[in-house]
């Protein structure tokens, strides 16, 4: 009897993450899925690399940032019920946390800073992604940082499709 109401709560707990990890109320999970691939581009007239894997059985998007001139930087994305997550691991250590908000032009995904870990002053770290699709074989991320001087500092990187 223990291991049947064992079996039945295991099924329960099963099926309500299932519904919990369902993302069909969000679109931008789906534009985010099309990246899926190999891209080229540059940042500051550097060349640059990235590669987006889908992984934890299509739950999760794993960016890998890849400038030659730095250390490998991933992001995660994930959805949690309708909203995006992003979390970043730079490679100055700290690990940013950002949720995405809705954009008005329908092509970008703002992710706006929550919080971050491994990081002393929490708004030293990046404070936004803005990734923007703009067809299926280009898109550009702007990043937004801040600098200890306090002041935000924008990076724009440029990708088009290997």
């Amino acid at each position: 009897m223990r291991r049947m109401i064992l079996g039945i709560s295991a099924a329960i707990l099963l099926a309500a993450g299932a519904v919990r990890g369902d993302s069909t109320g969000s679109p931008d999970w789906e534009k985010l899925k099309s990246l899926v691939g190999s891209w080229q581009g540059t940042n500051d007239g550097r060349p640059v690399s990235v590669t987006y894997t889908l992984v934890s059985n299509g739950t999760a998007l794993m960016e890998n940032l890849n400038g030659g001139h730095d250390a490998d930087m991933i992001t995660m994305y994930t959805p949690d019920g309708a909203i995006l997550l992003a979390t970043h691991y730079c490679a100055a250590g700290n690990q940013p946390r950002m949720r995405a908000k809705a954009s008005a032009d329908g092509k970008s995904i703002d992710f706006q800073f929550v919080d971050a870990s491994n990081v002393e002053d929490a708004s030293e770290v990046m404070q936004r992604l803005v990734v923007t699709l703009i067809d299926a074989s280009h898109f550009n991320q702007q990043w937004t940082s801040r600098g200890k001087d306090g002041k935000d500092h924008t990076s724009v990187f440029q990708f088009t499709r290997k």
